[in-house]
């Protein structure tokens, strides 16, 4: 299969050949059509990341959207070394793959998958937001910021503050949310 292969940490990925993977016990075999290059592929891709194991040759990538055997469109995390997801097919534990809905597009699902997930964890599991409370969102520009306020809303707090930064990025966003 064509991948992305990481061959030298110096030199970066390269398109190239790789080694077909084969599913493991509870796995499935993914055919990728979309993955993200978040900071967290960057750094591994380069060995920078405390993640990344030493090994090469490997393929970069954490998580993307693809399709199961069965020809279910799902999101999936988190592919069995040294496979990545900047590939043509990944195999990942079946329990790190979930469905997707027909209306989100491949891309839009790819992208917005680590910085929504990371949204998600810091207001619900971290800052266990409950619905009528205020909530500061700092970085409230970047992707992950601005789906925490969207996961605030939706989530049913009062109000989202935002940092002045929120005034040059959009007319769309106000430093200060209020919802209803």
């Amino acid at each position: 299969m064509k991948a992305a292969v990481v061959f030298d940490l110096a030199e970066g990925p390269v398109w190239a050949d790789f080694i077909d993977p084969q599913p493991a016990p509870g796995q499935t075999l993914i055919d990728v059509r979309a993955a993200a290059i978040s900071h967290v592929v960057k750094a591994r891709a380069s060995g920078r990341h405390y993640s990344f194991d030493g090994n090469l040759p490997f393929v970069p990538g954490i998580d993307g959207v693809g399709t199961t055997p069965q020809g279910q469109r799902v999101y999936f995390a988190f592919p069995t070394a040294p496979f990545g997801s900047m590939a043509q097919r990944a195999p990942v534990a079946l329990q790190n793959c979930l469905p997707l809905p027909d209306a989100l597009d491949d891309i839009q699902a790819a992208a917005m998958a680590n910085p929504g997930m990371s949204a998600w964890a810091s207001l619900v599991t971290r800052a266990q937001l409950q619905a009528g409370e205020t909530v500061l969102i700092n970085g409230a520009t970047g992707s992950a910021g601005q789906l925490a306020v969207q996961i605030a809303r939706y989530l049913g707090a009062k109000k989202s503050l935002q940092p002045g930064a929120m005034r040059s990025r959009s007319r769309r966003w106000t430093p200060m949310s209020v919802f209803s």
